[in-house]
């Protein structure tokens, strides 16, 4: 399945979008850590994070230069 250059910057995004919730969800995760188990969320937040912008880029970057070619 082929993506026009609009369709990934799209989709890059949204995943830079994840990204930064997963990212407050993090920082709310670790505020609230006197609580019990919530030190594992606010990790999983930040790696989630990670991903989904490292993807978010990813794809921005092959938009672009499919565009420029």
């Amino acid at each position: 399945m082929k993506m026009s250059s609009e369709a990934r910057k799209a989709v890059s995004l949204i995943l830079i979008c994840l990204a930064v919730l997963f990212f407050l969800l993090g920082i709310a995760a670790r505020t609230k850590m006197n609580f019990r188990g919530r030190a594992q969320g606010s990790r999983i937040g930040f790696t989630a994070a990670g991903v989904f912008a490292g993807a978010g880029i990813v794809m921005l970057a092959f938009s672009r230069r499919r565009e420029r070619s």
